[in-house]
């Protein structure tokens, strides 16, 4: 008996050492992220501290299985992560929390009514009152400085008839066809929200007490947006286009003051280019702004402006930023004003002096999201990182390297699990460009081995990756891929020039950065080149579909929403701003717009190159890939579409977000070549 123990341990020694000692390990100290975990997900977002600093609300988001849908509720926590409580509860979306000035109620909107309005809560009974009744959904909730009033935005049809003709009478309950839609502007149609009506977003006021019937102070054929109030309560700032045949302009917003007891509007602002995000300054004599001067960018990076109340003294505060500064926040002492800049991946805080000089606030590899400033420089924020999903944190600017952790609403589902470890890359463009990426290792990664690997290319395609948490990337490494994610130029975090490496040129160098990315990867030893498979969506889908028409280096390929053909797509898409990507108009240069086309290198294709797209998608509509799936399937090519019901550009339903990923997996494992565990 003794000599058959020992014969059992020798060969389970050797078993392992061979790497097989998974396959008799029947007690793992750790378990994997597996596709069931997705709908335990949760998150939490809009931290907003109390004007005392005690106490900090947020909102808590949660997958009603049920109903598919994503929901959220109202929570509430103190500065010492002491207690926890929920102060809302339903089977609904309580979203945007925003403090009274004396911190004795919440401002929220809510679609608990199936319709999304105004809500107020008291915090001290939890009592909550629905304020308005409202035709279409509000936004922007401001309130005023003595927290009498809240400040919105709101859509206002256009009812004037366009091209009046009168039917002749319809007989007594005679079943007719819907009447025509007429349509005369550049933009008709929005991507999640379908076909929008003729129409307008203006400001209003409305009782915080009471509600009632809101008082439009905003007029005109025009739109205006992100609402600011004055110290005194007796103006508010605001950004919009009132010039004549504004949607022709580029983005060439003005920041405007309107006084509530003359509804006279002044304006404030008056460079060429977009003047938007006014702030303004406790002491109440500065205006905070955003913008930038008109150019021909592909896209640009927003700088720091200053003016004062009256719209003088204008200046360029700070610029040559890495990305476009968010969240601006005015120091108390209206000293100068803090902000978040996403800048190589990591997003932190940083503080901008009324000279013009900045300071680093916090440092750190993470990623912080959403800003609230409390009166004695308490901030709240949220924080995720390579491992971890948004988490709600703290910190005082006096000891800002002090973080406390508030709320972590994924600790449970994430405990005990073992993640792909995340390993940070530079390498260098073929022209010589410094280029950031990370390589997600396989969640079980062995020695000796290779693994096959998933580029996943962000859209945008002016955005960047970032070192938050991705679970779809964590569920991949946990199926044994490495999974290899870049910012090739043309995406944000690393300042203009880069942005401007697609200008007029996209498609182009992009893909040779994504390809020198792979090398960098291939270079660590542990990829398996006859594996490699890559993905994205959006403009990611477009860079994937214009990979397969230029490498053969991949096994299979997944193209999600993209544009296929600009010919086409540019007078297609929702919105009309993709002419200015191109010198031309299609119909002065179609040759440009055809060399920049997927469709133009489709005979090229050998990599078998699935197709997934929303049915409703308005951004990429799914008549470009249906233009790609059928040129691939008349060529014999090994393709397959995959239409989302019900869907717009990015998945809204949570069983369809799950099922992406699943697709994904499948196409893949399908065309994997031999054993990935090789």
């Amino acid at each position: 008996m003794k000599k058959t123990i020992e014969l059992f341990a020798f060969f389970t020694l050797i078993l392992f050492i061979f790497g097989l000692g998974n396959a008799v390990s029947m007690d793992k100290n750790y378990k994997l992220l597996s596709k069931e975990t997705y709908m335990e997900m949760e998150s939490v977002s809009s931290p907003n501290i109390s004007p005392d600093g005690k106490n900090i609300l947020f909102s808590r988001g949660w997958v009603d299985k049920m109903n598919d849908r994503s929901r959220s509720n109202l929570w509430i926590v103190d500065i010492e992560g002491t207690r926890v409580r929920e102060l809302t509860h339903g089977n609904w979306r309580d979203f945007s929390p925003v403090w009274s000035p004396d911190g004795k109620k919440i401002a929220f909107l809510s679609d608990r009514d199936e319709t999304t309005q105004i809500h107020v809560l008291w915090i001290d009974t939890r009592e909550v009152a629905q304020l308005t009744h409202l035709e279409r959904t509000p936004g922007g909730l401001k309130w005023s400085p003595d927290g009498k009033k809240l400040a919105f935005t709101s859509f206002i049809a256009d009812e004037k008839p366009i091209l009046p003709v009168k039917l002749v009478k319809k007989p007594k309950g005679a079943k007719w066809a819907k009447p025509a839609v007429l349509i005369d502007r550049l933009s008709w149609r929005r991507d999640g929200r379908g076909p929008i009506p003729k129409g307008y977003t203006h400001i209003f006021v409305i009782d915080a007490e009471l509600g009632g019937t809101p008082n439009q102070i905003t007029s005109g054929d025009y739109s205006h947006s992100d609402p600011q109030w004055s110290m005194d309560g007796r103006l508010i700032c605001f950004s919009a286009i009132r010039k004549p045949e504004a949607e022709y302009l580029r983005g060439n917003s003005e920041i405007y003051s309107v006084d509530l007891d003359t509804l006279e509007i002044k304006t404030l602002t008056d460079r060429k280019g977009p003047d938007r995000g006014a702030r303004l300054s406790p002491d109440g004599k500065w205006i905070a702004y955003t913008g930038y001067d008109e150019n021909n960018n592909y896209s640009n990076i927003s700088n720091l402006y200053l003016m004062d109340l009256n719209g003088k003294k204008k200046r360029l505060l700070a610029d040559d930023f890495p990305n476009s500064p968010s969240n601006i926040t005015w120091a108390q002492d209206s000293s100068g004003f803090y902000y978040l800049i996403g800048e190589k991946g990591v997003s932190n805080l940083c503080l901008v002096s009324l000279n013009g000089k900045i300071k680093k606030v916090t440092k750190g590899v993470h990623y912080l999201s959403g800003l609230s400033i409390a009166k004695g420089g308490q901030v709240a924020t949220t924080c995720s990182t390579f491992y971890r999903p948004a988490f709600l944190v703290t910190f005082n600017l006096k000891n800002p390297d002090n973080f406390k952790e508030l709320v972590d609403v994924n600790e449970d589902v994430l405990a005990g699990l073992k993640l792909g470890e995340v390993e940070e890359l530079w390498f260098k463009s073929p022209d010589g460009l410094d280029l950031q990426g990370w390589l997600i290792k396989p969640a079980e990664i062995k020695a000796n081995r290779k693994y096959p690997m998933l580029l996943y290319i962000h859209g945008g395609p002016v955005s960047m990756y970032t070192v938050r948490f991705n679970w779809a990337w964590q569920n991949f490494a946990e199926n044994g891929y490495a999974v290899l994610y870049m910012n090739p130029r043309g995406s944000t975090g690393y300042g203009q020039d880069f942005v401007n490496g697609i200008n007029y040129f996209y498609p182009g160098k992009d893909y040779d950065d994504l390809m020198a990315g792979v090398d960098a990867a291939i270079a660590k030893g542990f990829i398996d080149e006859d594996n490699m498979f890559v993905a994205g969506g959006s403009g990611g889908g477009v860079l994937t579909a214009w990979i397969v028409g230029h490498t053969n280096r991949f096994a299979a390929a997944v193209s999600m929403r993209p544009v296929i053909n600009w010919h086409s797509f540019v007078g297609n898409t929702d919105g009309s701003s993709w002419y200015l990507r191109f010198r031309k108009y299609p119909w002065e240069d179609p040759v440009e717009y055809a060399l920049r086309s997927p469709l133009h290198y489709v005979a090229n294709v050998t990599t078998p190159t699935m197709i997934m797209t929303g049915e409703e998608d308005l951004r990429c509509p799914i008549g470009q890939s249906e233009e790609f799936y059928r040129a691939l399937k008349t060529l014999k090519k090994d393709t397959l579409l995959v239409r989302m019901p019900n869907e717009y550009h990015g998945w809204r339903r949570p069983s369809h977000r799950l099922l992406q990923q699943l697709y994904l997996m499948a196409w893949f494992e399908k065309h994997m070549k031999g054993n990935k565990d090789k």
